[in-house]
């Protein structure tokens, strides 16, 4: 049977057109500063200063690239986000999961009250002298380990995933897999998580971001330059205009200094944001899917 099509009423069409003519004024305003940021970021320093840089590149240069990966701080730093990133966002996932499946289950003795002091810990903390005196005395101030341990959980993750889990694991496959002889760790092993793999492409996702963009607890707990992530080394360019002379090379003159800081500025954003970028199309897809299914109640 052939479906009919609706037509538009005119207030309907005229209520589209107002909805599309909002999303492209919001999308311009989110879109071209990142445009302009790329752009200036491939563009003469002069130009780029002069503010002849609009929406192209204005004569393309790679100089502010080159410059950056040629400073050994810059080349430190980002392999310093890049460890950080993937060994905490590994620790976090999996500490996540383990915490987040046993308080699903319905049968784990006491859940209500673990529950309880998860989500005290959300809304109570020590605050930040505290933290940072707990850190020393663990012995990994100006460590590596001080940006992976005090944030290896997050509880509103827990929430989320121990969410999904209830919506998603069945008591049923749990009682059919013990039948077979399963045991806890089995199910948890070879059936649940392959069944998860949205909501740990969902906390992947929310713990690479944040631990590449974070400055904040190294800014506090590092003092040797050598362990500071790429966002510290960005802050102390966009925040304090501290640009190392070396990087600039044998240009002498200070306004041409200053030139090249500006562009400087610019190629280390679009650096510091392209790793997440490009890693973000890959985990879309069970992005989405996991965020509405955890964000459903149990």
């Amino acid at each position: 049977m052939d479906s009919a099509v609706m037509k538009e009423s005119r207030p309907d069409r005229l209520f589209s057109a107002i909805n599309y003519a909002v999303l492209l004024v919001f999308l311009i305003v989110v879109l071209y500063p990142l445009i302009y940021i790329v752009s200036a970021s491939f563009s003469n320093p002069l130009a780029v200063v002069s503010g002849r840089v609009w929406l192209w590149p204005v004569e393309p240069t790679l100089r502010g690239y080159t410059t950056i990966f040629a400073d050994h701080e810059v080349v430190t730093g980002f392999l310093n986000s890049i460890f950080y990133t993937v060994v905490g966002t590994v620790l976090n996932v999996a500490l996540t999961l383990l915490a987040a499946y046993p308080l699903s289950r319905r049968d784990l003795f006491g859940r209500n009250i673990i529950m309880f002091l998860f989500l005290f810990t959300l809304l109570f903390s020590g605050g930040l002298i505290p933290t940072y005196l707990l850190v020393k005395d663990l012995g990994m101030l100006n460590t590596r380990w001080s940006m992976i341990f005090p944030t290896a959980l997050a509880v509103w993750n827990v929430i989320i995933t121990r969410t999904y889990f209830q919506v998603t694991i069945p008591d049923e496959l749990l009682e059919a897999a013990l039948l077979d002889g399963a045991n806890d760790f089995t199910f948890f092993a070879r059936v649940v998580l392959p069944l998860s793999t949205p909501i740990i492409a969902v906390n992947a996702l929310f713990y690479a971001v944040a631990h590449w963009n974070a400055f904040f607890d190294a800014l506090i707990y590092l003092t040797d330059k050598s362990l500071f992530p790429l966002q510290l080394v960005l802050r102390e360019i966009l925040v304090q205009n501290q640009v190392d002379l070396s990087m600039v090379g044998d240009i002498e003159d200070m306004i041409a200094r200053q030139n090249m800081a500006d562009l400087l500025k610019y190629s280390l954003i679009v650096v510091a944001t392209v790793p997440l970028l490009c890693i973000y199309p890959f985990v879309q897809k069970h992005f989405v899917k996991g965020i509405m299914l955890g964000s459903l109640k149990g």
